[in-house]
């Protein structure tokens, strides 16, 4: 009781913070639809989940499995493959925030800069849209947070034991996602932590690289366990879809990095906002103490941030997801540090003026995402384009209500994808369901279809674009098909529409 009586705010506050993250995540988490990625994680979940020789089915598209495992566990006990995949984000989100409280305190030796920076990642809308989505990117925030924490431990108290728990942590993330490495790849950089005016620092040192090096080798160790699926080459393949490979990138290192950082810049500053960033580099200023932390938590935002700029070749906002969050405790170390510096009413202003964009910003998301500040790139993706599944929940219900008395033919547009996936998840175990993707879609339509139709009901969904297509999400116009259902999307002239079959 006496602990509790001591830290009675602390705890008080802590506990609020979690029930407004649950709250801000849990309710909505299905408000969006499926999206083309997550419709494709998920399935290789529940293939996985049903086969056991699959369980590194993802590298047969090049993405490590670790998120997709964490799926797999998580569809065990949830019957609703998209709240199992997302449930898994929103609990990396928790991991996450939690992990910044142990940073925060950590890195300021202040138990409130830590409950603070849990605080701004609640509401944090980079953190509200990705911890909400079946994506690897939320997990890949929390690795980066808590291999961060793990990295000022060893560098403050270089033990054995903390590099072995910082090797299991760095091995996970490089289990879930090639960016997992970068905590590794930053790890010479913390050396700023390190006291050389020691009279011992040659052999402190000496034993901080050892112990550092044993980090690096476990990380590795863990990512072996890769090799042992046949698919394992499929990663760098994959890779080099999305950032140049070293041999390619050394003949034109300058060729993205300005439509990169234009990019990169808007979508920080959509998601994290002016104010924020604004508190985070006053952070850097406001006083001289712990400035080879607050270096370092800035070079671990900015390395990975112009890193990327470099070699992107396609790039989305995700990927700048985790190199923010370390620019949250610097903002809470300023918030704190200026309750001590000027009035109870001017800090409670700029309290406001900090937090109101993220708050402004969350409202809109969940209750006008197309109208928030998000970027367009991920509007698109997520609600307002075809990559999102706008239409697969109302076509799934029909089909189930079909399939209840009698044997259906559900034919899609695509073989990979949002569809036909997200109709696989839903209805594949259903005795009366056939599901075929075809592509790529021609003028006439195949013959296999024609034979569907004579024989049972044969329905067919456009929800993209092709050379042949009469619009966006609209069938060819010499298809002998008739129109059943259509939604239109935000995205002018885009649809997703279910035909029925016309027998010949």
């Amino acid at each position: 009781m006496g602990f509790v009586t001591k830290y009675k705010s602390e705890i008080l506050f802590s506990l609020g913070i979690v029930a407004l993250f649950l709250l801000l995540r849990l309710p909505t988490l299905t408000q969006l639809p499926i999206f083309t990625d997550e419709a494709i994680y998920l399935r290789w979940a529940q293939i996985a989940l049903q086969d056991a020789g699959w369980r590194f089915i993802s590298l047969t598209d090049g993405k490590q499995p670790l998120f997709i495992w964490a799926v797999i566990v998580s569809m065990k006990f949830l019957k609703d493959p998209l709240v199992a995949g997302r449930i898994v984000s929103s609990g990396a989100g928790l991991l996450t925030m939690l992990g910044l409280f142990f940073l925060g305190r950590e890195v300021f030796k202040n138990r409130w800069v830590g409950i603070v920076s849990a605080a701004l990642y609640c509401i944090f809308p980079f953190a509200l849209v990705y911890d909400r989505m079946a994506l690897y990117d939320s997990l890949v925030g929390t690795f980066a947070v808590w291999g961060l924490y793990m990295t000022f431990l060893l560098f403050r108290r270089p033990t054995l034991d903390k590099a072995l728990l910082m090797g299991f942590v760095t091995g996970a993330a490089a289990l879930n996602k090639t960016n997992g490495f970068f905590t590794i790849y930053l790890l010479p950089f913390a050396a700023i932590l390190f006291d050389f005016k020691d009279k011992l620092w040659q052999k402190k040192f000496i034993r901080l690289v050892g112990l550092s090096l044993l980090v690096v080798v476990m990380t590795y160790g863990f990512y072996s366990i890769l090799r042992l699926s046949p698919f394992f080459y499929i990663i760098k393949q994959k890779n080099a879809i999305f950032f140049y490979p070293l041999g390619e990138w050394i003949h034109h290192p300058f060729m993205s990095v300005l439509s990169n950082f234009s990019a990169f810049a808007d979508w920080f500053m959509r998601y994290v906002g002016l104010p924020l960033s604004l508190t985070a580099l006053a952070g850097l200023i406001i006083d001289k103490k712990f400035w080879r932390e607050k270096v370092l938590l800035l070079l671990w935002f900015l390395l990975p941030f112009i890193g990327f700029a470099f070699i992107g070749k396609t790039v989305y906002p995700r990927y700048i997801f985790p190199m923010t969050l370390t620019l949250l405790p610097l903002t809470a170390y300023t918030i704190v540090k200026l309750q001590e510096k000027i009035s109870r009413s001017k800090w409670i202003l700029v309290v406001i003026l900090v937090l109101g964009y993220s708050v402004l910003t969350d409202f809109l998301i969940i209750y006008n995402f197309a109208g928030s500040p998000v970027p367009n790139a991920d509007k698109g993706q997520y609600l307002t384009a075809w990559p999102a599944g706008v239409g697969v929940k109302e076509a799934t219900d029909y089909f189930r209500m079909q399939a209840a008395s009698r044997p259906v033919y559900i034919a899609t547009e695509g073989t990979f994808g949002l569809l036909p996936y997200a109709f696989e998840l839903y209805l594949v175990n259903n005795p009366n369901v056939t599901i075929k993707g075809f592509w790529p879609i021609k003028s006439q339509p195949p013959q296999e279809l024609l034979d569907a139709a004579k024989k049972q009901d044969t329905y067919i969904v456009f929800y993209q674009d092709c050379p042949v297509c009469s619009g966006v999400g609209v069938a060819p116009s010499t298809w002998p098909l008739q129109k059943i259902m259509q939604l239109k999307r935000i995205e002018a002239g885009s649809y997703f529409t279910l035909y029925k079959v016309i027998a010949p």
